[in-house]
């Protein structure tokens, strides 16, 4: 969260696969160098890694919160894309159907972090509705879930930048991001599937993780 009362945390969702024979290299290359670097860059607090348990591609999800979004405007942070290694540049290329959403945190309910997560992908006014909120607020109470979060994506600061990726897509620019968190991973897939229904969004839709590991700045 962020440490100024009147900023909103920001939010770096990267959503992908990679090259199956490859795999090692990229986990590798990812728990020991790739997080490192990004969580180096002032104003980012904590990132984490996370692999879908749902049997689905796109089966990897890295999240990286910052103190606000103007942490993806600096200059420290696009610097970072000038200054790649080769391991980088060889991983950045190995990666498909990538995902890449900056956001702000535009709702919250529940505390904490969870070992699991599930999430969907919803239009922004369909979760601003207070109905809606009323449910989010309500599944936090159910037991085995901790926390929902929306992140309200920003267009501009979600185009997919220099980084040699050339099979990058640009997210929509006007979606936003449900995450539901939990010690248990039916529990959270469970709310979220529910919540996904309240939004318009067919729970199909609902994609599941455990979580890897997680860095703090």
């Amino acid at each position: 969260m962020s440490t100024t009362p009147h900023l909103r945390p920001g939010q770096l969702c990267i959503w992908t696969d990679t090259d199956p024979q490859a795999e090692t290299d990229f986990n590798a290359w990812y728990d020991r160098e790739h997080m490192q670097e990004r969580v180096g860059i002032r104003g980012f607090s904590h990132a984490r890694r996370f692999l879908a348990n749902d049997g689905h591609a796109r089966r990897y999800l890295a999240l990286y919160v910052t103190e606000s979004l103007d942490v993806f405007r600096s200059d420290a942070y696009r610097r970072a894309f000038t200054q790649q290694t080769d391991w980088s540049l060889r991983n950045f290329g190995r990666m498909s159907d990538t995902q890449r959403r900056v956001g702000e945190l535009a709702f919250e309910a529940g505390a904490g972090e969870g070992a699991h997560v599930a999430l969907f992908v919803s239009s922004p006014e369909a979760l601003a509705a207070t109905n809606w909120r009323d449910q989010a607020d309500e599944a936090t109470r159910e037991t085995g879930v901790h926390a929902v979060r929306v992140f309200r994506t920003e267009g501009t600061l979600s185009a997919p930048l220099a980084t040699g990726n050339a099979s990058a897509t640009r997210a929509a620019q006007e979606d936003a991001v449900v995450f539901v968190e939990g010690s248990s991973n039916e529990a959270a897939r469970a709310a979220a599937r529910k919540l996904a229904a309240a939004a318009g969004i067919a729970p199909e839709a609902v994609r599941s993780f455990d979580m890897l590991w997680r860095l703090a700045a």
